[in-house]
């Protein structure tokens, strides 16, 4: 589940210094940034995935879509669909017709979607980088960086609208050589959301095995 989570993310760069100020340019970028994401009720994105391991000369692609409100999110990906409501984490992976219930805990997570927006807010340096174009749209790139040394992924560049200070796209890096690249391709501010889409109906899966891990 670490794996899955951790690749809707954003996380890390460029401040080689602890100590070192944070870049106010940067900072009002990901304010406003934030203020866009934290006043919707919920919002839905289809996004485009690419792992990429030079070393290993790995390169995938792939696709999905997240839905997230306030702290619970619906993510679907690659056969796979990961469920949180804020308490409980369904894991259910379609090959296997299984699911894991385990509880959430948000420790055991790189970063949860539900706080990729206001991640740099704590433990977290942050640079602005140059100014870009991405799909003909002009954009703000900013490099994040994790205070703690001991991070797996220890840089994340995200590319942020200049229009409307949407997320367009964001590339993390981790210590082990793979980079995710995440690019939105498909946004849904305010969608209809109820219990239901932060739960996981066994009903709808015949057969399903479950796996109670609490």
């Amino acid at each position: 589940m670490k794996k899955t989570i951790a690749l809707l993310l954003l996380s890390a760069s460029l401040m080689t210094s602890a100590s070192a100020q944070q870049d106010p340019k940067a900072g009002k970028i990901l304010d406003q940034m934030s203020a866009k994401y934290q006043a919707l009720n919920a919002f839905k994105a289809t996004f485009t995935q690419t792992l990429e391991n030079d070393a290993a000369k790995v390169k995938d692609n792939m696709s999905g879509d997240i839905t997230v409100s306030g702290q619970k999110y619906h993510l679907k990906m690659n056969g796979q669909e990961v469920i949180n409501n804020g308490k409980t984490v369904w894991t259910y992976m379609k090959a296997e017709n299984e699911v894991n219930i385990s509880d959430y805990d948000p420790d055991e997570q790189d970063i949860s979607p539900s706080q990729i927006y206001t991640l740099y807010k704590k433990g977290y340096k942050y640079t602005y980088v140059q100014e870009t174009k991405e799909a003909g749209e002009p954009c703000d790139v900013i490099e994040l960086s994790p205070e703690d040394r001991t991070n797996q992924i220890y840089k994340v560049r995200m590319t942020v609208s200049k229009t409307d200070k949407s997320v367009k796209s964001w590339k993390m890096f981790k210590k082990n050589g793979n980079r995710y690249t995440v690019s939105i391709k498909k946004f849904q501010a305010n969608p209809p959301v109820d219990a239901n889409t932060f739960a996981f109906d066994k009903a709808k899966y015949k057969g399903v095995k479950v796996i109670d891990l609490r």
